[in-house]
């Protein structure tokens, strides 16, 4: 037998199976039906794991493949049953009700100080604000909470360092909206005392991310790194100690805001360093021109869930840009999961995904549908 004539065979095969397949996708459309009439819930885990159960049974070696077919079969149907039925009606209406053409932004919450990396991704979005500085992320998102600040901007993740884990686990916290995200490209240079030798330095400081995002310049000149709390703290701690063997890693602008002299520039190990920052916020909003979704979820304790949720992002022809696990406090092995990805609320198949996953998954929280400024 021929290549060929093979592959005749699976287009005959294929041409028994759509026709069953369409039918079976019209049985889900009279379920929903009969689950609106009777007020069930469109999600049945015990029915899918009997069924699951029996294709397995029934499958000998292609058992694992048969259960990926019929379990992403009938990921599919849920989710036409959850259109049907127009579920998640709280979150539809959250959204509706979502602001889009005011925002309070005279008071931003960042870290560090003036000309810290997060003064100017702040500047960059909100150029007439008035910045509030603090020394921790805790700081900024409980400014955020108690209302002394309108919106707070915290770093996400670098493009060599990876995600700020810490960031993440607060946004799992408090679960504020995210409206605006931004793109900064990164450098950093070696500040030190004015009159300092440079072959004493030793010992640099800096943020742990910006430590990390030059390592290698560090290595390279034998040096011991010690973290603080921001890159402009550690300016000012070397402008105030003016001690030989010390340095900072931080900006430009602020070696020379704390009277320091630059050592070596661009000393970040990618030439291409660039830190996404996001914006936080209380209240809801959401830009007409928004392409940007975020959303966190734990999920069910059953083999293949988290790829039965990313297929169904799949289905929808929504492109994933970021996925990240964080433990949830006080579970044994449990974890949350932040997404973002692209696509609009406003658009139909959009909405009634998220709403799908809103009636389905433990501790589904919409995050927000923003612009990202690159």
């Amino acid at each position: 037998m021929t290549l060929e004539d093979i592959r005749k065979e699976i287009d005959e095969i294929d041409s028994k199976l759509l026709p069953l397949f369409l039918a079976r996708m019209d049985c889900a459309k009279k379920v929903a039906k009969v689950k609106k009439e009777n007020n069930i819930p469109v999600f049945n885990p015990k029915r899918e794991q009997e069924i699951l159960n029996r294709i397995g049974s029934e499958t000998g070696k292609y058992k694992g493949e048969a259960k990926l077919l019929y379990s992403n079969m009938m990921d599919m149907s849920r989710s036409l049953q959850h259109n049907l039925l127009s579920s998640g009606k709280e979150l539809r209406q959250t959204i509706a009700e979502a602001e889009s053409e005011t925002l309070k932004t005279e008071k931003i919450a960042c870290l560090g100080e003036n000309g810290s990396y997060s003064h100017e991704a702040l500047k960059k979005l909100y150029p007439n604000s008035v910045p509030q500085f603090y020394q921790n992320f805790g700081g900024i998102f409980a400014a955020v909470e108690n209302g002394s600040a309108d919106l707070g901007l915290v770093p996400v993740e670098n493009s060599s360092a990876g995600s700020v884990s810490e960031v993440y686990d607060f946004i799992m916290k408090y679960r504020f909206y995210i409206i605006a995200a931004t793109s900064l490209q990164v450098h950093h240079c070696l500040a030190a005392a004015k009159k300092v030798d440079s072959r004493s330095i030793g010992i640099v400081y800096s943020h742990p991310q910006a430590l990390s995002q030059c390592s290698d310049y560090i290595k390279k000149n034998d040096m011991k790194s010690q973290p603080c709390s921001n890159t402009t703290a550690a300016a000012q701690m070397i402008s105030q100690r003016q001690e030989a063997g010390i340095a900072a890693i931080c900006s430009e602008h602020a070696a020379k805001e704390y009277g320091l002299q630059i050592i070596a520039d661009d000393i970040q190990n990618n030439s291409n360093n660039c830190t996404r920052f996001i914006v936080i916020s209380r209240r809801l909003f959401i830009p007409k021109d928004a392409q940007k979704i975020s959303l966190c979820f734990s999920l069910l304790h059953k083999t293949g869930s988290l790829y039965s949720v990313l297929a169904r992002f799949a289905a929808a022809g929504l492109n994933l840009t970021k996925i990240e696990s964080r433990p949830i406090a006080g579970k044994n092995f449990e974890y949350d999961f932040y997404l973002d990805f692209t696509g609009n609320v406003r658009e139909e198949q959009t909405l009634n995904l998220l709403c799908s996953l809103y009636n389905e998954l433990p501790r589904f929280s919409f995050l927000g549908n923003y612009t990202e400024n690159e």
